[in-house]
């Protein structure tokens, strides 16, 4: 299973004289995640290190500290807590007192950690587009029945004799659905898979 984050979070530490904040939250993709990045480094500290992922995409910065020391240790923090579509900045003021490469590494993914397991997570579930096309006699039972399913309806359209139902379903629950709705309509209404490349909505545990 993977999550994300339900809100932006934060967390602080101070390490030998240095101040680490980490702000974590949700985003949706690659434009949202700069957007975060900008939106929460700190032009006055001495670095704002970042990772971030959405789905097989990553990227991470270590904003002056030695290679290998910050951001990577911030994108594990994220994989290591089974999370998806999230960014986390952390920012260094930085103290006085030098704490070397394995001292950085654990700063920086130890702050992005502290900040991650805190936090309340949501589950990503695998979806499939589809669409229903049904009479107007077996929409209402159609809808509920979905709802109750964790099927939702992102557009309704009607036609002179019923509706046509655009959905995101769980991807494993894909042929349950099409059962389901045959058997509410007598077979009138059909499901049709619009698209079979699966894609992620946010679905609460």
């Amino acid at each position: 299973m993977m999550f994300t984050l339900q809100r932006i979070e934060t967390s602080t530490q101070e390490i030998k004289k240095s101040r680490f904040l980490a702000i974590a939250g949700p985003i949706d993709d690659e434009q949202s995640a700069k957007a975060f990045l900008v939106a929460h480094s700190d032009p006055t500290a001495n670095h704002n290190c970042w990772a971030w992922r959405i789905g097989q995409t990553y990227r991470f910065n270590d904003d002056g500290e030695p290679s290998g020391t910050a951001g990577k240790p911030i994108l594990a923090a994220i994989d290591g807590q089974s999370l998806d579509r999230v960014a986390a900045v952390v920012t260094r003021w930085f103290g006085g007192v030098l704490l070397g490469s394995g001292g950085l590494v654990r700063a920086y993914g130890g702050t992005a950690a502290l900040c991650l397991r805190g936090a309340e997570k949501i589950e990503l579930v695998e979806t499939l587009r589809a669409t229903i096309a049904c009479d107007f006699a077996d929409l209402a039972l159609i809808k509920a029945r979905l709802a109750a399913r964790g099927v939702t309806i992102a557009s309704e359209s009607f036609t002179d004799t019923g509706a046509v139902l655009a959905i995101g379903l769980p991807k494993d629950a894909a042929d349950a659905t099409r059962a389901l709705v045959s058997d509410l309509s007598r077979g009138r209404a059909i499901l049709s898979i619009e698209d079979r490349t699966p894609f992620s909505y946010y679905m609460s545990p």
